[in-house]
């Protein structure tokens, strides 16, 4: 077999295999049943009950020994930070963030 490409009229290329012109193929477009979406929106997540504890509480204490008081009371997530850290601001839910300087929590908050 041999293709051939004949341009002698317009500046289209008609592409031809023996007599018979090649069409692109198009697959008929379905959408899935209904059934398949659901309610057609993901439920809204609900984020983890954070421990009731004061951030507060923390302020003073070695780092070490707060991270690990923090743990023990629930917190998913706890980090140390130097002052004047540059942070996002997003909120996560069970996380404490701790300032620390020279092994020393300075300031405590959550998110």
């Amino acid at each position: 077999m041999w293709r051939s490409c004949d341009t002698s009229v317009t500046s289209k290329v008609q592409v031809t295999l023996g007599a018979r012109p090649l069409r692109p193929f198009r697959r008929p477009f379905h959408f899935p049943p209904r059934a398949a979406y659901g309610d057609g929106m993901a439920p809204t997540p609900t984020p983890p009950a954070e421990p009731q504890d004061t951030p507060d509480a923390y302020v003073g204490l070695d780092a070490e020994g707060a991270e690990r008081q923090a743990r023990e009371r629930g917190w998913s997530t706890v980090r140390a930070l130097p002052p004047g850290a540059i942070v996002t601001m997003e909120y996560l839910a069970g996380r404490l963030n701790f300032e620390v300087s020279e092994g020393t929590v300075k300031r405590c908050w959550k998110g």
